[in-house]
């Protein structure tokens, strides 16, 4: 594995792992979509900043920008729709603990989509991290409401959003530079999370939640992580990731980011940590590491390299 791209995916994990924390503290103050409308707003003038002033070139002029359109249509528009709305239902150590399912969709997708085959220990592997997740969910259910289970549903389409987005990333990363997508991506989310707060809060209600987030040093202090660096700097961390490396391989730094959500969520936020919490993460992070494992041992025995067909 490159080591600068090795460390462009611990870059861009360690960034989203802690912007649960923040997140969270600003949608509990203010509606959703407009903490979206506001946080992409934010990225999509900093990244345009960057440009004018001559750091990163674009190389949009005379290309076909349909695919990166439809990369932004996953990711952020509908990754963070799902995360937000799941996040308002859930904890941070929950979400946390979903995105390290998003290198398991990517392998499952990659199957579906691609045509690779995925093999025995592979889908065993899988298994374990399904298993993990749904023992989470179950538990959590039974001991907190449907209101929780819902939140955990609405991460988990999140989870399917950001795993399209990393297979198509990697396939736009061969004509389209990692600003270039980024900088799309921004201006997507800011148009599309606008938008939408408008047409459900009205310009009082985006007026209001802009006033709420003005006149905390702490909420702007949030806003500016998930504006710039969870957004800007993350997201070009995550396509240069992407230009270099397998989407699989890129996904697993999601398990980073699972670590760093869930500490972050316990030890800051006193969030609840159970038995089955710990065995659950432990679960998912075993079966994502097992299915990476093996996906990469072509030259397994022949009982080992059986397909899941």
């Amino acid at each position: 594995m490159p080591r600068l791209a090795f460390v462009s995916g611990l870059g861009f994990a360690t960034i989203f792992g802690l912007s649960f924390i923040f997140a969270k503290e600003v949608i509990e103050t203010v509606d959703p979509l407009a903490l979206l409308a506001m946080r992409f707003s934010l990225a999509a003038g900093v990244v345009t900043v960057l440009h004018l002033i001559g750091l990163f070139p674009l190389t949009l002029r005379g290309k076909n920008i349909r695919s990166l359109l439809l990369l932004a249509a996953f990711q952020p528009v509908g990754y963070f729709l799902f995360e937000i709305f799941g996040l308002s239902l859930t904890h941070t150590s929950q979400a946390g603990m979903m995105i390290a399912l998003i290198p398991i969709v990517v392998a499952i997708m990659s199957r579906t989509l691609l045509g690779e085959h995925i093999a025995l220990l592979q889908g065993a592997s899988i298994s374990v991290s399904v298993s993990g997740v749904l023992l989470i969910a179950i538990n959590d259910a039974a001991r907190i409401g449907q209101g929780n289970a819902l939140g955990l549903a609405l991460l988990f389409m999140a989870v399917c959003s950001a795993a399209s987005f990393n297979i198509i990333s990697r396939q736009v990363s061969s004509e389209f530079s990692p600003f270039d997508s980024t900088f799309v991506m921004m201006w997507t989310g800011a148009v599309s999370f606008s938008l939408l707060a408008l047409l459900t809060g009205g310009v009082a209600s985006l007026t209001a939640s802009f006033a709420a987030v003005a006149s905390s040093p702490q909420l702007i202090g949030a806003m500016l992580y998930l504006g710039i660096l969870s957004s800007v700097v993350a997201f070009f961390l995550v396509n240069y990731t992407l230009s270099r490396l397998p989407a699989t391989q890129s996904a697993i730094f999601a398990n980073v980011g699972t670590i760093v959500a869930v500490a972050a969520g316990v030890l800051l936020r006193n969030e609840p940590f159970h038995w089955y919490s710990g065995m659950g993460t432990a679960m998912i992070i075993l079966g994502v590491w097992g299915a990476n494992w093996f996906a990469a041992r072509p030259s397994l025995s022949t009982s080992d390299s059986t397909t899941v067909r």
